[in-house]
């Protein structure tokens, strides 16, 4: 019987290094340039997650999409792969239709609104089902990149302005909606070709935040903005479901605990550095438009939400954080 239980304990013993030593590589790619606020974020994140699980889980960041394109890098996020990818509701709202109203026109307007969302139970539900239907882990979301305005080469004041107007957005049906209920044509196109549609005049202009336009030198292909912040850009940090429960609950806390720190933190620090970068902008050159008729531009964006269908959705999350 001792030799047994000493057989059992030595082969206990020996499996025990294996299962410590096991370590997890999380590839993180984003589209934003090495000088984003984001990156920098990104990096905090990957360091404490890593100095929280003692080397257990590491986070590697990518810059400038050089994994490959968001749809491609969530494709394969859904097979399995341990890879993440910064993105954003309208996006998860082809997954999950009703997560593309938090990047529809004038939703959220405050970093502390989008704390709240975190609360709301309609925004549980949807990632739940984002999770188990559709092999996308949300880790979390408290990434404000900023508002997002026009930057176009003729001064744009109202709605009727941007008629006829090509508007690079990102491919999806809530951006391309917002943007045709603002009165522009939407063009679907990747972050990284923006620059170069410009420069050709393949597109008529972009809408952004303050903070891209030095990462991607847009001024240079750049006159004017027209301030309508008419989104504020959340952004998701998600994961496929898979490799989210293949971690150990330890690991798994600690990345989504550090995710929500370093995005609320980071946020902030954009928030206090967009100022400084549109002053920069406008000495190199650009202009800011004057007299933007925003009440003009708030009832056009309304629109995007009935020609969508998602009203009723709207207005249950609204509803859950108070605001409605």
């Amino acid at each position: 019987m001792r030799h047994g239980a000493l057989a059992l304990g030595l082969a206990l013993a020996a499996m025990a290094p294996a299962a410590a030593q096991e370590r997890f590589t999380l590839r993180l790619n984003h589209v934003l340039g090495p000088s984003e606020p984001f990156h920098e974020g990104f990096q905090t994140w990957a360091r404490r997650v890593q100095e929280r699980t003692n080397g257990g889980l590491t986070i590697r960041v990518f810059h400038s999409a050089q994994l490959g394109v968001e749809e491609d890098i969530i494709e394969q996020m859904r097979q399995g792969a341990a890879i993440g990818q910064n993105t954003d509701a309208a996006r998860l709202g082809t997954y999950v239709r009703g997560m593309a109203v938090l990047n529809g026109p004038y939703f959220a307007e405050t970093i502390e609104d989008v704390a709240k969302l975190a609360e709301s139970p309609t925004i549980r539900r949807w990632q739940q089902e984002l999770a188990a239907s559709h092999g996308l882990q949300v880790v979390c979301f408290d990434w404000v990149q900023g508002h997002r305005h026009f930057y176009t080469n003729r001064p744009v004041r109202t709605p009727q302005d941007l008629a006829g107007q090509r508007i690079r957005t990102p491919p999806a049906p809530i951006w391309q909606e917002s943007v045709r209920a603002l009165g522009a044509a939407p063009v679907a196109m990747a972050f990284g070709e923006m620059y170069p549609a410009l420069q050709q005049r393949a597109i008529d202009g972009v809408e952004l935040v303050w903070n891209n336009i030095p990462g991607g030198r847009f001024n240079e292909v750049i006159r004017y903005v027209s301030e309508t912040g008419h989104i504020l850009l959340i952004n998701f940090q998600v994961v496929g479901s898979r490799f989210f429960q293949s971690l150990p609950e330890a690991h798994r806390t600690a990345l989504v605990e550090e995710c929500r720190r370093a995005g609320q933190e980071t946020s902030r620090r954009i928030a206090e550095r967009e100022q400084e970068v549109r002053r920069q902008m406008l000495a190199r050159g650009m202009t800011a438009v004057d007299n933007v008729d925003m009440a003009a531009f708030r009832r056009a964006g309304a629109r995007a939400y009935e020609v969508l269908g998602l009203a009723a959705e709207r207005e249950a999350v609204l509803r859950d954080v108070g605001r409605n």
